[in-house]
């Protein structure tokens, strides 16, 4: 039996199977990056919600996971060596579980670094632009008078569409014929974009023609579909 006591999450978030990868998260763009590898890679794992609608991110018992207050974070009982592992940014994680398992990450080394330059575009363009263009356009930045930065990040998140758009231009996904983490990476942020952002027509979603027939493949994979809805919602 894994002992997670030295954890001070797993006291306010209980492991029932604490020989199981821990994943506390919420399903955002972020947090499902995590739920769909683990779903596509078949690695045992309990989910755990943290509702950051009431600041849970922010007790102590999560920050003592990750101290930035975000999610998705994870406890692996099973780390390398055998010893536990806690891991925080969506990122490290999905190139952790992909080394782990042996999945979703190329075998051959320039492929492999190929796919991990694509999984820092996400985390360091398409992440942040949409997350942005989302709150001037949906939240409470609509408030603001002052028009530009809702300009500004409508114009650079259709540029970063239209690289994805040149990017799967004859290709299946985005390294080609191999799925990997860099799909899982953007998938659940041009979905919230469309879907939950209501941005569609702000980045003239309409006149792409790669970017939704990649959308539309990635949502269709039974892994995706379940990842999306993981942890539950109350």
């Amino acid at each position: 039996m894994s002992d997670l006591s030295a954890f001070p999450i797993t006291k306010r978030w209980p492991a029932r199977h604490p020989d199981r990868l821990q994943l506390y998260s919420l399903p955002t763009p972020n947090g499902v990056k995590v739920s769909i590898a683990l779903e596509e890679t078949g690695l045992p794992y309990e989910p755990h919600l943290i509702d950051i609608g009431k600041n849970e991110t922010w007790t102590p018992e999560f920050l003592s996971l990750n101290p930035n207050g975000k999610i998705p974070a994870i406890v692996d009982p099973d780390g390398p060596g055998g010893k536990p592992l806690a891991l925080f940014e969506s990122g490290a994680i999905l190139l952790y579980l992909a080394e782990k398992t042996g999945q979703l990450l190329p075998k051959d080394p320039a492929r492999r670094y190929e796919t991990v330059q694509w999984v820092f575009f996400q985390m360091a363009a398409v992440g942040p632009m949409f997350g942005q263009l989302g709150y001037f356009h949906k939240f409470a930045g609509r408030e603001i008078e002052d028009k530009r930065p809702l300009e500004r990040y409508r114009a650079e998140s259709q540029r970063l569409l239209g690289v994805l758009e040149q990017r799967l231009d004859g290709r299946e996904w985005i390294m080609g014929p191999d799925y990997t983490i860099a799909d899982i990476s953007l998938l659940g942020w041009v979905r919230n974009l469309i879907g939950f952002y209501g941005a569609g027509e702000l980045v003239r979603f309409d006149t792409l023609r790669n970017v939704p027939a990649w959308l539309e493949r990635g949502l269709a994979r039974p892994a995706v579909q379940r990842g999306l809805d993981i942890p539950k919602r109350p």
